[in-house]
């Protein structure tokens, strides 16, 4: 059975054109804009720049419209009453184009009703990656003269937001730079490090770049920078070691680059709005972890910073403070996000030695698992656990109480306490769910509870 419509594309004169042959017979031409794609440079030619400026829109989101100049923008459906978003892509070692960037372009179009310019600089980033970081300065020019053409035609200063990944993200910090910090918005998704950790506030991302700078850092260890370069800094996980990425150099690849990309696929995942990616000041990992930072109230007034378009990050406040670090915990694969919560354990008599619980929760087969440590002389020990489900959808909670290291004997103590939980963040006690009844654990022994929480 022939169908009643089909489609075909033809090139004519280098002009694509889709001819519709309806059941009557007629035919109808419809012009599409010429499609420009990302270029692809060899490992010997990756030093003069080359850039191209692609424009992407809603109705052609696979579609690169190629800007050179003001009549470009104006005829390719640019639209200066909305706001612009530009993608910056960082070190490209063999000279192809970001596996991501499709993806990532798709996604910012149907979280915004703004215009998407990718920056295509391959040829400029290929080979060497110091040949890459000289290229930064040209760049960063290159694309402040782009945008010098783009508040000729009306568009605001405050309405531009640059994402810049890796390399990139120090490239928008230039641009932003150049433009005296008035740009609207800078987010930098695992800046670079090598070259810029002990770089000059001029020469790399920081929070006088633009009227707010964001920075995700992913791979701190390796290769993204290790110290705070905007208002918020999120260190997710930590800030390095990423759940699901590879641990052991055998690899290869993946090995290399996949903490340092997870925080493309966080932004990704955040656009796409399936949970919120909260997270939670604190002076430092290890103190998020330990439970001492459960709420938004300094600085941020009860409004947790976000990953994603939440204007601002989420935040309320004016003005914005600078260098604050925040922390959140991820799953291992997309869409990554987690509940986090409080547990905390209260001994009923306090111990000479410190006292370890791993605590577990369950549900729908799903386990997440923490050890808290109570210390000696001390009835209160607490910890933060991450889990994939809602606080509310949680079955059971396991506990198993860590037994001395006694290799002639077998250790037979026994506990007895009292165990909270509250999700995060902590912002008043009516929040906190306490189990009814004292557990009490012996050492090495498994012990089960239900765990029953109300869905808010």
């Amino acid at each position: 059975m022939l169908r009643d419509l089909w489609e075909r594309c033809f090139w004519f004169g280098g002009l694509v054109l889709w001819l519709s042959v309806g059941s009557s017979g007629d035919v109808a031409l419809t012009p599409q804009p010429n499609c420009t794609d990302f270029q692809n440079a060899n490992l010997l030619g990756g030093t003069n720049l080359k850039v191209q400026f692609l424009l992407f829109t809603p109705s052609a989101p696979s579609c690169g419209q190629r800007l050179e100049d003001s009549s470009d923008i104006q005829n390719a459906g640019f639209n200066v009453t909305l706001g612009t978003k530009i993608i910056i892509h960082g070190f490209r070692a063999l000279g192809t184009k970001p596996s991501w960037i499709d993806k990532f372009i798709r996604a910012l179009l149907g979280a915004a009703d703004a215009n998407v310019i990718a920056v295509d600089w391959v040829y400029g980033s290929t080979g060497v990656y110091y040949s890459a970081v000289e290229n930064v300065v040209k760049l960063g020019l290159e694309i402040s003269r782009f945008l010098s053409k783009l508040l000729v035609l009306g568009v605001s200063e405050s309405s531009i937001h640059i994402i810049g990944v890796s390399l990139g993200a120090h490239v928008g910090g230039m641009v932003g730079h150049f433009y005296k910090g008035q740009l609207g918005w800078i987010t930098g998704l695992d800046p670079a490090g090598p070259e810029y950790t002990k770089a000059s506030l001029e020469e790399r991302l920081d929070a006088g770049d633009a009227l707010f700078v964001e920075a995700i850092h992913t791979d701190t260890d390796n290769l993204g920078i290790r110290i705070p370069v905007g208002h918020v800094d999120y260190f997710v996980n930590g800030g390095q070691d990423q759940p699901g990425c590879p641990t052991f150099i055998h690899a290869g690849y993946s090995y290399l680059i996949c903490d340092h990309m997870r925080a493309v696929h966080l932004y990704i995942s955040a656009l796409e709005k399936s949970c919120p990616l909260m997270a939670f000041p604190c002076a430092s990992y290890k103190a998020f972890l330990a439970g001492h930072c459960l709420d938004c109230f300094n600085p941020f007034l009860l409004s947790c910073p976000r990953i994603g378009l939440a204007e601002q990050g989420g935040i309320k406040i004016e003005p914005r403070p600078k260098e604050v670090r925040v922390f959140l915990l991820t799953t291992a694969r997309a869409p990554y996000c987690v509940h986090h919560s409080l547990v905390e354990f209260y001994l009923q008599e306090t111990r000479n030695k410190d006292t370890s619980i791993e605590v577990t929760f369950l549900s729908s087969n799903v386990t997440s698992s923490v050890k808290i440590t109570i210390p000696k002389q001390q009835l209160q020990g607490k910890g933060i656990i991450a889990h994939p489900n809602p606080p509310c959808q949680i079955n059971l909670v396991k506990f198993k109480f860590q037994a001395s290291n006694r290799i002639w004997r077998k250790d037979h103590t026994t506990i007895i306490g009292r165990f909270c939980t509250a999700p995060l963040p902590v912002d008043d006690s009516q929040k906190t769910i306490c189990l009814p009844e004292p557990v009490n654990l012996r050492a090495g022994v498994t012990v089960c509870c239900d765990l029953k929480i109300t869905c808010m």
